[in-house]
């Protein structure tokens, strides 16, 4: 399988092979057969140190599932994860405190993910006191650094507050400072600005690209925008129903998308002027069922452009069409 590899001579932070997880789904009471959800199904990729790989899809096609796998929230059902050469399904013991120093998550949710029960002081220096980071004046110092970087100011006026006091763009400012007062290598950012108001989610984005380029950290950003990909990732890998069906730059992906499915969610993004019309693909139904998919494509009988080598063939490998633009499609690979 072809994979890109935006600088070779970058060694990679993050290297996917194979990634697949499988859920055993409920039975009837006279089925004795087994069905299993595949929620993400031999998934590869790799990102760059320095580099935002945005993951874009629908809601279910995998994105959060395969982000949890490379946290180690989620044990994977086959394939390997190296995360800064460590193989991540090996990791336990103390190797995990090591592992979250390395390794962080940003959750979707800033009302969920916050326990309404400490301050934010007690939230951000949680990290800290877990990995027996620094004293608790270095802590303190930790702390209003880091809330002052995310841009709450003064730092001192919101130690004591709990996050039932913080508006909602506060709230996922103080998770992100949590994720990163360990100074993480690499960081899961799963939907970050997806429950805010759009006038604070352009605030969070800024203050995402800003951090990332004054600490030098690796993204897997997940999101269902691809306006928000364009703005923060390097590349974007497209997946659908557990696949990954197209990977390139994320302004390749964005100005000539090549897989049918790419191109169906790029239409379906509004044009600021009602005047211009945009050729939309002829998508055929609904999504089909992850629960036991056969091995063939499983976007053919919903593409436009399906042939019987779609349903005759095994499922197309990621097949590298133009330089560095990757598709898994038997038409535009046979090209």
């Amino acid at each position: 399988m072809a994979l890109l590899q935006p600088d070779k001579a970058c060694e990679p932070i993050v290297v996917v092979r194979g990634l697949t997880k499988h859920f055993l789904v409920g039975r009837g009471f006279f089925r004795k057969e087994r069905a299993w959800l595949h929620a993400v199904d031999d998934v590869s990729f790799e990102i760059a140190r320095g580099e935002v790989l945005g993951l874009v899809g629908e809601s279910g096609c995998g994105k959060t599932t395969t982000g949890r796998m490379l946290v180690k929230l989620t044990d994977p059902t086959a394939g390997c994860i190296l995360i800064d050469n460590e193989d991540v399904a090996a990791i336990g013991g103390q190797g995990m405190r090591e592992f979250r120093q390395t390794v962080q998550m940003i959750f979707q949710d800033p009302y969920e993910s916050l326990d309404p029960r400490m301050t934010v002081f007690d939230i951000i220096s949680e990290p800290l006191n877990v990995n027996h980071i620094g004293t608790l004046v270095n802590r303190e110092e930790r702390v209003a650094y880091m809330l002052s970087r995310v841009g709450i100011t003064p730092p001192d006026m919101f130690f004591f507050r709990f996050p039932h006091e913080l508006s909602g763009g506060q709230r996922q400012r103080v998770a992100i400072a949590r994720a990163l007062v360990v100074n993480p290598k690499f960081i899961v950012a799963d939907e970050p600005t997806s429950m805010l108001d759009v006038s604070i989610r352009t605030g969070v984005m800024k203050l995402l690209a800003e951090l990332q380029e004054d600490f030098g950290m690796s993204y897997l950003y997940i999101t269902h925008d691809l306006a928000v990909a364009r703005y923060l990732c390097d590349r974007i890998a497209v997946m659908y129903l557990g696949k990954i069906v197209e990977m390139a730059g994320a302004e390749e992906v964005i100005k000539n998308p090549l897989h049918p499915y790419t191109q169906a969610l790029i239409s379906a993004v509004p044009l600021p002027d009602p005047a211009i019309r945009r050729d939309v693909p002829n998508i055929r139904g609904g999504v089909s069922k992850p629960i036991d998919p056969p091995p063939i494509c499983r976007f053919h009988p919903r593409c436009p452009a399906a042939r019987s080598i779609c349903s005759d063939r095994d499922y197309p490998d990621l097949a590298e069409v133009s330089p560095g633009h990757l598709v898994a499609c038997h038409i535009l690979v046979a090209r």
